[in-house]
């Protein structure tokens, strides 16, 4: 294991997550690698307002509202979301770590939603950590899954278990990217099972990569709650604005 930490230092020195940069402190080991100073230009953090349910910025027409338009619409399963990034600005960084098998990046990104987001996961008080599956296929053909990297370093930093085999995804279904908002939803309809005994769990929170119009999230929520877990909450790293409800992020996991 020592070995492997060694040779993955040594191919992927620390780097901004961003741009892709090789950080000098990163190099000679004083620290872990963070978003560099340009790149800190770029990137949005998610900040008041937000929509309370899922977490997706309003923007400065969100005025006095509560909810995002999408949340108005539509009811979500999960009781409450929260991101840290609008998407726009950490794309390409979102992008190396899930295609590019660029897995040093969940470390950064990790870092980054429990500063962002410490507090309220305190708050919440999750009994586990279960990131979003991938189907079997897919994951032998990327090698990882993105979400469990992510939730594996947040387990790290919470001390919260992570539950990685608690769901599966049994159905191979088509990318979300390629579908729209009332296919996105029929695409994933029985497409997770629970694999294993989850009734001593209450309160859980999911981890993803990319929220947009949380189909894979309130997917996930239903097969968790027909197992006895009573309130899912969720954390990603990345959401779009209020205005961007059926964006194309090119992720496979929405």
């Amino acid at each position: 294991m020592k070995t492997i930490k060694f040779l993955t230092k040594l191919l992927f020195p620390g780097a901004c997550p961003i741009c892709g940069e090789v950080q000098e402190q990163c190099v000679t080991g004083e620290d872990a690698a963070r978003i560099c100073p340009s790149c800190e230009k770029m990137v949005r953090r998610v900040a008041q307002p937000f929509c309370l349910k899922c977490g997706k910025p309003l923007g400065r027409s969100g005025g006095r509202r509560e909810y995002c338009s999408d949340c108005v619409r539509k009811k979500h399963l999960f009781v409450q979301g929260r991101a840290v990034f609008v998407y726009a600005g950490v794309a390409r960084g979102m992008y190396r770590m899930k295609y590019g098998n660029r897995r040093d990046f969940a470390v950064t990104f990790a870092r980054e939603a429990y500063e962002a987001l410490g507090d309220w996961i305190r708050y919440v008080q999750p009994q586990a950590l279960i990131p979003v599956p991938l189907h079997p296929a897919r994951r032998r053909k990327r090698g990882y899954n993105q979400a469990e990297l992510l939730a594996r370093e947040l387990s790290k930093l919470t001390g919260i278990p992570m539950e990685r085999g608690l769901v599966k995804r049994r159905i191979n279904t088509s990318p979300q990217k390629e579908l729209n908002v009332a296919e996105r939803k029929n695409n994933l309809k029985n497409a997770f099972q629970i694999s294993k005994n989850s009734v001593h769990l209450i309160k859980v929170l999911l981890i993803d990569d990319i929220y947009t119009t949380g189909s894979t999230v309130d997917a996930v929520a239903k097969t968790l709650m027909l197992a006895g877990i009573e309130k899912v909450y969720v954390l990603c790293i990345c959401i779009g604005g209020d205005d961007q409800g059926g964006f194309n992020y090119g992720s496979e996991n929405l």
